[in-house]
């Protein structure tokens, strides 16, 4: 495939995203490289380069989470042509907007998986540097974001997986190198997802500091932690119908009981402390620090003018199905001008003084990437009878304030995955997973919309630049 970095410019990446005890490596130099891997802080540190590099803009921070994606799944009606994504969520794939946010997307996203492929063959040739947790925890983080980087790669470029399993996917790149990789069957590369994602699970089994009694949980839900990894796990074995290993996942994270349900007093609480992120519950976040530069547009200063990111009240209560009780629909909204507008990137969080820039309990820079509540609805669709999977399904209920749904043998099948996909809406709005949700399940009628939409907008355009220097997708 065509590489949209070399081998310099990856050095550049994470030297200059690690520590400033590195600033002064020149990344040109075969001496930096050698330095930065030449101790165990040394990969630390590139570790966190990758893992600053995935909260950027054209990642995590916004395409992939709360602005490109959340777009594909209608979550906003913006009525300004000259709004954010406003082609975005008009499927008009050959625009420059959309295509300037697929090619983001695309190489920021290889970018970081070339980082990590380098960190891994570095961590076998100078192995004798790291200690045996190091290596094992090191190892098992880069391991598991690779696979977690490809799946959502494969979930917005690759085909539908039921009914094109056998047809090309996109490449699994294990290797930093220069050659045009044939890409994979979406068989075959879900697969290796799954095969890096258990390697990891065995790494960081014992190796992971959230198992270190007295460990602070929020320094390693910012990380790909171990129960991050079962969760990953549990994410693809549902995509692929995999139920059996899916529901297995999802158990062990719900099981460990260390993402407890939010307490509804710190969603209500005044404005300086409220958690509109849920941070309890967040197995797996990544920080953006930068993420105010444009939630200030998306979600506040521009409601007026028709180019914010959001809905219609009517709309919201139609997601929400007129609830006056949803911790979600009371809480994670606020209005401007008379205009509703989601806030659950809108932190007013006022750090104390003692919490600084990089405080792991800061509410205002985290991006929710997996959810204590996904493991609950991955257990209600995995569940071996409806019956039993309608329990599960009540739990995040019950935790969002609204009433459980009737539990009994006359629950179907449709009704449960009905009501499923109702959940999936509420919970994900703005984080991006309720379009691949959508996609998992071939959903032809978008929410809000009065026609059927062809399934192949499902199936993202794979940038030119990439096509023109490899013809193997054909």
């Amino acid at each position: 495939m065509k590489k949209y970095y070399s081998i310099l410019l990856l050095l550049s990446l994470i030297l200059n995203n690690s520590c400033s005890k590195y600033l002064d490596v020149a990344p040109k130099s075969s001496v930096g490289e050698d330095q930065m891997f030449a101790s165990e802080i040394g990969f630390e540190q590139a570790l966190v380069g990758v893992y600053s590099q995935l909260g950027k803009q054209e990642l995590y921070g916004d395409r992939l989470s709360l602005g490109f994606v959340s777009a594909l799944a209608q979550n906003y009606a913006q009525t300004n042509v000259a709004a954010p994504y406003y082609r975005t969520r008009t499927y008009d794939y050959n625009t420059d907007e959309v295509r300037k946010h697929l090619l983001q997307i695309w190489s920021s996203g290889y970018n970081a998986i070339a980082g990590l492929n380098k960190i891994l063959e570095k961590a076998e040739t100078n192995r004798s540097v790291l200690s045996a947790n190091g290596y094992n925890t090191i190892k098992g983080e880069a391991l598991a974001l690779r696979a977690y980087i490809h799946f959502d790669l494969f979930r917005l470029f690759g085909p539908e997986y039921q009914g094109s399993k056998e047809n090309k996917a996109i490449p699994y790149e294990t290797q930093v190198d220069a050659f045009a990789n044939v890409p994979s069957t979406a068989k075959d590369f879900c697969q290796l997802v799954l095969n890096d994602a258990n390697q990891a699970a065995i790494l960081l089994k014992d190796a992971d500091p959230i198992f270190v009694e007295g460990n602070d949980l929020n320094t390693r839900r910012i990380k790909m932690n171990y129960y991050a990894v079962k969760g990953l796990e549990a994410r693809v074995n549902i995509y692929i119908g995999e139920k059996p290993l899916a529901f297995a996942a999802a158990k062990e994270v719900v099981d460990a009981a260390r993402f407890p349900f939010v307490a509804i007093s710190a969603v209500n609480a005044n404005a300086s402390t409220k958690d509109r992120l849920f941070m309890s519950e967040l197995v797996f976040a990544l920080r953006s620090r930068n993420i105010l530069q444009w939630t200030e547009n998306y979600f506040k200063f521009y409601m007026s003018s028709g180019m914010g990111l959001t809905r219609t009240a009517a709309n919201f209560n139609t997601i929400y199905e007129a609830s006056i009780t949803d911790i979600r629909r009371l809480y994670l909204f606020e209005q401007d001008q008379n205009v509703l507008y989601p806030s659950k990137y809108w932190q007013t969080y006022t750090p104390s003084v003692t919490e600084g820039l990089t405080s792991a309990y800061r509410k205002d820079q985290l991006l929710p990437l997996i959810r204590i509540s996904e493991m609950y609805y991955i257990l209600a669709e995995a569940a071996a009878t409806p019956t039993e999977g309608v329990v599960y399904l009540n739990m995040v209920r019950s935790a969002r304030a609204i009433n459980k749904l009737p539990e009994g043998s006359t629950t179907t099948p449709a009704f449960l995955e009905s009501e499923i996909q109702k959940e999936y809406h509420k919970e994900f709005y703005g984080e991006g997973q309720y379009f691949f949700y959508l996609k998992r399940k071939n959903i032809k009628r978008m929410p809000f919309m009065n026609v059927d939409i062809p399934l192949t907008i499902y199936k993202l355009p794979i940038p030119d630049v990439e096509l023109e220097y490899n013809p193997t997708y054909q």
